[in-house]
């Protein structure tokens, strides 16, 4: 492999590098990212949590809003119930107890193991109201796996996970975690999708096909 043969050589490119872009000042290729976004829930006169269900449909993605965990229970049983699920796993505890009291039977504690499972229920750190997005992160359980290797990702949120922007998920999670933070923090934006192939848009290739997010107001 070919290197510079001395230290002055390299720091006579850099030194041009560096004197080039202190007079050229190139255009920010995404602008909008540091306007105001107060004028996007303005605008339309539209509530965090209808900007979220709007741009997370927008992407593809199926948004229940339920206005207290009865609801969510009905909600789960009755879609699992339209689609003919016989499995369904759970990758946090908390959501499992919640389910079990309640008999739904069908939803199971997740397990690496199991590849047939027709559905995977997870929590999320935040939701990101401007994109449409969901936070997961490798401090959930399975975090890493459960909301990629089934068909179906079940995403349930609660009213004080919503936050407006990206740079407020960030701070929501330093508050959460301090200097702990997770190794891994991910932004899913919508079911998985890819046009690599003959640039033909194809949905679910590299995790799932359908994304629901259960929205629990209180």
């Amino acid at each position: 492999m070919q290197t510079l043969k001395t230290s002055a050589a390299r720091e006579k490119i850099l030194g041009k590098i560096r004197n080039g872009l202190s007079k050229t000042k190139l255009p920010m290729p995404f602008p909008e990212v540091e306007r105001n976004d107060a004028g996007l829930f303005a605008e339309n006169n539209l509530s965090t949590e209808e900007v979220f269900a709007e741009e997370f449909i927008k992407l593809g993605g199926k948004f229940v809003f339920c206005a207290n965990e009865q609801e969510l229970l009905d909600s789960i049983h009755s879609l699992a119930d339209s689609r003919g699920w016989k499995q369904v796993l759970c990758a946090e505890k908390k959501l499992l107890t919640l389910f079990q009291k309640n008999k739904l039977s069908f939803i199971e504690p997740s397990d690496q193991t199991n590849e047939s499972a027709d559905a995977c229920i997870t929590g999320c750190e935040a939701l990101v109201a401007r994109t449409g997005s969901v936070i997961i992160s490798s401090k959930q359980q399975d975090g890493r796996t459960a909301p990629v290797f089934y068909p179906v990702h079940i995403i349930i949120a609660y009213q004080q996970q919503l936050v407006k922007d990206i740079s407020d998920s960030i701070h929501f999670l330093k508050k959460k975690y301090g200097i702990e933070l997770p190794s891994m923090i991910n932004l899913n934006t919508g079911p998985s999708r890819t046009a690599d192939i003959e640039k033909t848009l194809v949905v679910g290739v590299h995790g799932p096909g359908e994304v629901f997010c259960f929205y629990v107001h209180a």
